[in-house]
C-alpha cells in the first residue's frame, strides 16, 4: 500500500500556492506509507530558475560551493547549487542533457533523483510530513507537482528505492502496486543497454515508459504499452514539462479518485487528499476505469 498525488494547476494565480496544496494532499497519504517519500515539483524558480537545465542529486559529498566549483569549468556556464534537506539541486541555463552528463562525470556515484528544465525532485527516507517540513514544500511555487508516499513491500528502504522514479528529461513517474513480469522486462531492458539505480518495480515502470517516449511516443501511446506490457496491479501517475497521465491496470482494485476543475485537475489514492483544494465542491470527480489513460496537457 503507497499512496499517490499529483497536482496540475490550470490558473497562474494558484502558483504561488502550489507547495502549500501539495504538501497537505503529501500529508493526507501518509497513513498509505510512512517508509519514505518524494516529490517533483515543475515551475518553483527557487530550486530550478525558469528556462534552466536542473539536476537534482543524492549521496554526493559536496557543498554546494564545491559542487559548484568542480562543474563550471566543464559546463562552461554560470552554475547555481543548493541543499534541499540531503538533495543537491544543481542548475544552470543549459539544455538538462548536457548538465547530467557533467554531473555524472564528476560524480559517477552519485543516484540522479531528476533532471530536466524547470524540475526538481526530492527525495528522503521518513514520514512525509516531516520531510515536507524538512524540504519547506509549503513555501513552493509552480504549475504541477506529483508527490509519493512508501510503504515498502520490496527492496531498500532508501532514497533510491523512493518515489517518484525520474529518468528521462522531465519526466516522473509514481506508482502504487506491485508488477509481477517486473524481473523479465528489467532483463530485456537491460539488454537493450539501459541501466538501473534500484531492485525497485516501479524503476523497470519508469525505465519502459521513458524509452517509449524517447522513440517518439506521446505520453498516452507510452501508457497503453503498459497495460499491453506489464501484469499486475498498478495505479500510475506519469508527468513531463507539459502533461499529466493517470492509468489503472485492468482489475483496478488499486484505490484512486480524479478531480478537474477550470483551475486545476487533481488525482490522488483517496480523496481526503483532495478535499482541502479551493473549489472542490464544485469539481468534477470520479473514479478512473481500467486500462483508460487519462491525460492533460499545459
Amino acid at each position: 500500500m503507497c499512496g499517490i498525488v499529483g497536482l496540475h494547476l490550470r490558473t497562474p494565480e494558484l502558483q504561488p500556492r502550489l507547495g502549500e496544496l501539495l504538501a497537505r494532499m503529501l500529508g493526507e497519504m501518509q497513513d498509505r506509507g510512512a517508509d519514505s517519500a518524494g516529490i517533483a515539483v515543475y515551475g518553483n524558480d527557487a530550486w530550478s530558475p525558469a528556462g534552466h537545465g536542473c539536476v537534482s542529486v543524492l549521496d554526493v559529498e559536496a557543498t554546494p560551493a564545491e559542487a559548484v566549483a568542480a562543474l563550471t569549468g566543464a559546463v562552461g556556464q554560470t552554475i547555481e547549487a543548493k541543499l534541499v534537506d540531503e538533495t543537491l539541486v544543481i542548475s544552470a541555463p543549459v539544455a538538462s542533457e548536457e548538465l547530467l552528463a557533467v554531473v555524472k562525470a564528476t560524480y559517477p556515484n552519485a543516484l540522479i533523483a531528476g533532471f530536466g528544465t524547470d524540475l526538481t525532485v526530492l527525495k528522503g527516507v521518513g514520514t512525509p510530513r516531516d520531510l515536507a517540513a524538512r524540504w519547506g514544500l509549503a513555501g513552493a511555487s509552480g504549475w504541477q507537482g506529483v508527490g509519493h508516499t512508501r510503504m515498502t513491500t520490496e527492496s531498500a528502504v532508501t532514497p533510491s528505492g523512493a518515489h517518484p522514479y525520474a529518468v528521462g528529461p522531465q519526466q516522473c513517474l509514481v506508482h502504487n502496486g506491485s508488477f509481477a513480469n517486473h524481473a523479465t522486462i528489467r532483463r530485456e531492458l537491460r539488454s537493450a543497454g539501459i541501466e538501473f539505480d534500484s531492485e525497485n518495480d516501479t524503476e523497470v515502470g519508469a525505465r519502459f515508459v521513458a524509452d517509449q517516449l524517447a522513440q517518439g511516443k506521446d505520453v498516452e501511446t507510452a501508457l497503453k504499452e503498459v497495460c499491453a506490457t506489464f501484469d499486475g496491479f498498478y495505479t500510475l501517475l506519469v508527468s513531463n514539462h507539459d502533461s499529466f497521465a493517470v492509468v489503472r491496470d485492468a482489475i483496478a482494485c488499486k484505490p484512486a479518485v480524479i478531480a478537474e476543475t477550470d483551475d486545476w485537475v487533481a488525482m490522488a489514492s483517496e480523496f481526503r487528499a483532495l478535499a482541502h483544494l479551493p473549489g472542490v465542491d464544485n469539481a468534477n470527480i470520479w473514479e478512473p476505469e481500467p486500462e483508460v489513460v487519462y491525460a492533460w496537457t499545459r
